[in-house]
């Protein structure tokens, strides 16, 4: 979910069927019966019926009973992802990340044995993490499998964050069980100049197009820990060059990232790997730029952004990356002016940690927030988690909390109409011994 950079500092330089099987055991005996009472024919009717009675009622008894089999553990997960994933992992112990080595001066850190105790101490922190990265990699990359031209935005939003909640065994409909695991924020489905914080609100018609280039922001979190992950599909090779673009950016961002980089430093790299490609799209070329006031950003647990922010150009920041800290290493590109402002309709939301304590007067604006504080913390939630909750005519409410600097909201971010926007994230651990790619995988 991206950052957006302050103002301020861009003057200095993101059935089976249970199927009843009729047996022909009922046939099979209507044969043998008649076949024995045309041997004893000529016996007594009466007592053949009170012999064969006790026959019948002796042989029931002496019947076995096929022992009932045992369910297998589900091996592979299913299409669209309903399997909870603990259930494919029955050990709780998740896939690892992508581990990277540091380098240089911090190159001992890999066998140095204070690090490795450290890198101990708190085996549920990468455990969630796990949990949550390989979560978000079975649904975004169904989704990438399943995504098409046609289909509205709301289906693939419900469609991604339905799959997240099944995985992870919370359905969010119980008070306080969003908390625990679910949507790390809402699912971002940004088309073209609209480069991040757009998730449909209720009866929003729109349908993806196959000339549209869409950025698919999804995050997934387990007890706070929150992976924060994004992809771009376009369905014509037209847009190829500005998606590789973004994708080296990030990736050059993930590569120099690491404990003691500086802020600046790094965005000045991702820039130069970013502004290096250019995109013909319908006969004319453009510069891929990034968007210079969007930014990567710390991840604090129940906070999708922290206190740091990583820069996608060149800046005099001299601010470090430090052990321990998590980050949302995210790019974006343009083929406009490379700057984004708010605009639209708003749908993601979240509670400020830091709210004021503030006399609200409107009632619907206290009951909201009691909902909000008992169901999402601050987790940012959009409209459609309220309306899935069952909160109805609550927007008064909502607006009044916004303005009472009790909640932020985050209006989409849009580049200028008729430009084309592109997004690649993943989420790195600068663990003690090693840099963690957290929700790196086979598809990006």
């Amino acid at each position: 979910m991206a950052a957006k950079a302050p103002s301020e500092g861009l003057e200095k330089l993101s059935i089976s069927d249970a199927g009843h099987k009729a047996t022909n055991g009922g046939a099979q005996n209507g044969d043998a019966a008649a076949e024995h009472s045309g041997d004893e024919s000529e016996g007594d009717p009466d007592e053949q019926a009170a012999g064969a009675a006790p026959e019948a009622a002796k042989k029931k008894k002496n019947k076995k009973r096929k022992p009932k089999k045992k369910k297998k553990a589900p091996t592979a997960q299913t299409e669209p992802p309903s399997v909870l994933l603990s259930d494919l992992f029955p050990s709780k112990i998740y896939p690892k990340g992508e581990e990277v080595e540091y380098v240089n001066e911090n190159r001992y850190r890999t066998t140095n044995e204070e690090k490795r105790h450290l890198d101990n101490l708190d085996p549920d922190f990468l455990n969630d993490y796990r949990y949550a990265a390989e979560t978000h990699r079975q649904v975004r990359q169904w989704a990438q499998r399943n995504i098409k031209p046609g289909q509205t935005l709301t289906e693939i939003a419900n469609g991604i964050e339905d799959s997240v909640r099944r995985l992870v065994g919370h359905d969010g409909l119980a008070e306080g069980d969003a908390i625990k695991a679910g949507m790390g924020f809402p699912t971002g489905l940004n088309l073209d100049h609209i480069a991040a914080h757009y998730s449909p609100n209720a009866g929003n018609k729109t349908v993806l197009a196959q000339s549209n280039v869409m950025k698919v922001d999804i995050g997934v979190h387990v007890n706070g820990r929150i992976v924060d992950s994004a992809f771009t599909m376009a369905f014509d090779p037209m847009y190829d060059n500005l998606l590789a673009a973004v994708k080296d950016a990030t990736n050059t961002g993930v590569k120099e990232a690491g404990i003691d980089v500086r802020l600046g430093e790094l965005g000045e790299k991702i820039q130069e790997a970013m502004e290096s490609y250019e995109c013909e799209i319908n006969g004319t070329t453009y510069p891929v730029k990034a968007i210079r006031n969007l930014t990567g950003h710390t991840i604090l647990p129940y906070s999708i952004h922290g206190t740091k922010s990583v820069p996608i150009v060149k800046s005099a920041d001299t601010t470090k990356m430090e052990e321990g800290d998590v980050f949302a290493i995210e790019t974006f590109g343009s083929t406009g002016n490379g700057y984004v402002h708010d605009q639209g309709e708003c749908s993601h939301y979240a509670l400020r940690s830091d709210a004021p304590k503030v006399d609200l007067r409107l009632s619907s604006a206290k009951s909201l927030l009691n909902v909000i504080k008992k169901n999402f913390s601050t987790i940012p939630f959009c409209r459609r988690y309220l309306d899935r909750l069952g909160q109805d005519k609550y927007l008064l409410g909502l607006n009044n909390l916004v303005q009472s600097g009790i909640v932020e909201d985050y209006p989409p971010l849009v580049d200028k109409k008729g430009s084309y926007t592109a997004q690649f994230e993943h989420t790195i651990l600068l663990r003690p011994t090693v840099k963690e790619v957290i929700s790196r995988g086979d598809d990006y």
